[in-house]
């Protein structure tokens, strides 16, 4: 039975990254494609160009909250050599599913601070967390606009809060030293296979390494909603090409929740998931079309995804030729 379910679960982790794709062709094949072309067609170029021209200035306010948890932290890197791994980490995203290519980042940290690889793993997941709580604070208060609107939202809400409070309470718990390190310890004893337990036991070990304090979070947690309302505003630029009757507002605190959707690791860059939730949210409250929905979305996905990532895959190439020049290999 067990090589039958380690096929299984081998066949379902290589083809589970391609159901967004999927999810994405049927939207297409369901819809009107002449519609869709149409829509495409009708966004002028200088929107496009406005949106792609926020891109710098939405990285560098990010890079900035993210070198004061690294100074928090003592993790000394360079503001140019911090954005540059911080694009890559992009790039890596931009062809993972859930997002978690944003991993990829601590072993061009390791390689430039030498750091231990649990600090750099605490510093990149803080990062992450602290910009995923400001859009969790939109997604709520997008929620809450929706209840005058719909009040069938009522139950996505409820669902919304037992999940902000289950991930609230897990942080809490593992932000205490001596509970977290406590049940580590224990998931290494029961769950690690016994000659992996001493390399995860010196990988949790610098879990908390110079641990931030949590007033020192405030100033990255504002600074990453700042970046959440310009990705919203780049998507919104298309909004405005097509002449959809979407009041901004709305469409900042109503976007996100299908960005939110867009996190479920199966599917590439959120792609698919993301455009069946905005058109599900957008159509039923808004005098709009699918097609259109669908054609914000991609757009949105296009500048703030894949451009993006593209300036980090251009920047990676730099770095792997001076690893491979160097012959560098990262080591515990």
């Amino acid at each position: 039975m067990k090589p039958v379910k380690k096929k299984i679960f081998k066949h379902v982790k290589k083809y589970l990254p391609l159901l967004g794709i999927i999810i994405l062709l049927y939207i297409i094949y369901s819809l009107d494609f002449e519609k869709i072309k149409t829509a495409f067609l009708s966004v002028q170029p200088f929107f496009i160009l406005l949106a792609l021209s926020l891109t710098l200035p939405r990285i560098l306010i990010r890079n900035a909250a993210w070198q004061m948890i690294q100074k928090e932290q003592k993790i000394n890197i360079s503001y140019w050599k911090s954005l540059k791994i911080l694009f890559i980490g992009f790039f890596y995203c931009s062809i993972t599913p859930g997002y978690i290519g944003h991993l990829m980042r601590i072993p061009y940290m390791k390689e430039e601070t030498k750091q231990p690889y649990g600090k750099l793993f605490i510093n990149v997941f803080l990062e992450v967390m602290i910009r995923a709580f400001s859009l969790y604070i939109m997604v709520t208060i997008g929620l809450l606009l929706v209840l005058d609107l719909s009040y069938q939202m009522i139950n996505i809400l409820t669902i919304w809060f037992i999940w902000i409070l289950i991930v609230i309470v897990i942080l809490l718990f593992f932000i205490k030293k001596e509970r977290g390190e406590k049940l580590l310890l224990i998931l290494i004893k029961y769950l690690i296979p016994t000659k992996f337990k001493k390399d995860t036991k010196n990988f949790f070990e610098t879990f908390y390494s110079d641990f931030p304090k949590m007033r020192k979070l405030i100033a990255p947690f504002l600074l990453g909603a700042i970046t959440w309302v310009i990705v919203f505003s780049q998507e919104y630029l298309y909004v405005l090409s097509l002449g959809l009757n979407i009041p901004y507002f709305y469409f900042l605190l109503l976007f996100p929740l299908a960005n939110v959707a867009g996190f479920i690791p199966i599917t590439v860059g959120g792609l698919g998931v993301r455009e069946a939730a905005g058109i599900l949210i957008f159509t039923t409250l808004f005098a709009v079309s699918k097609e259109e929905i669908l054609v914000v979305s991609l757009l949105g996905f296009l500048t703030v995804e894949v451009f993006t990532g593209l300036i980090g895959f251009l920047l990676s190439l730099t770095d792997t030729v001076k690893m491979g020049k160097n012959d560098i290999k990262p080591s515990l």
